[in-house]
């Protein structure tokens, strides 16, 4: 008499395939949804750095001038146009705003170089702009101290110097300020 247990083959069966198809599923969805997170911390802690790359050569670069230089005053406008010129090209500015011909600085901020990108923040596309690691245009802003009164551009009383975040947008308050309540600032990283 034969055996049928011996003449079985071996082998999985459906459940057990798709049992292992299934945790193999899982494990893959956890792995990336955890380097989609670790990829937007990085970006968060990236866009910090910058800011304070920014913030310190914009503090020298008044330490040598007086002014720092001319921000935003329009709708629209992000600033950080004048910004490369005055911490990259040497363009030195008055207070009104306007650039002081004849005259260069120094380099202040040596990462802008767009020929020797390694921060991957400057766009060359329409003009230089400063772009955060969204690809989206820092925003740069200060206050226009040449009129009397002097009119209130930033929240703060130097400069405001921020990241829209994630989403790319930011939204000024009644005022023109930076507007810390709006809901589409809540995603911004701020200098301040």
């Amino acid at each position: 008499m034969k055996n049928p247990i011996r003449n079985r083959r071996r082998g999985f069966t459906l459940i057990e395939l798709m049992v292992s198809i299934s945790i193999i599923v899982l494990l893959s969805g956890l792995v990336i949804g955890g380097y989609s997170y670790v990829q937007a911390r990085q970006a968060k802690e990236k866009a910090k750095v910058q800011i304070g790359m920014l913030q310190l050569a914009l503090e020298e670069y008044k330490a040598d001038h007086g002014v720092y230089p001319p921000g935003f005053r329009a709708a629209g406008t992000t600033g950080t146009t004048a910004l490369y010129n005055a911490l990259f090209n040497g363009w030195v500015y008055n207070a009104a705003g306007t650039r002081v011909s004849g005259v260069t600085a120094r380099v202040y901020l040596p990462a802008l170089d767009p020929n020797n990108d390694p921060q991957g923040w400057i766009d060359q596309t329409s003009g230089i702009k400063i772009l955060d690691p969204w690809g989206v245009e820092y925003r740069y802003r200060v206050n226009d101290n040449s009129r009397t009164p002097p009119r209130v551009f930033s929240a703060n009383p130097d400069f405001d110097l921020w990241s829209c975040g994630p989403d790319g947008t930011s939204t000024a308050g009644a005022s023109g300020a930076y507007d810390e309540a709006a809901p589409a600032n809540k995603d911004d990283i701020r200098g301040w």
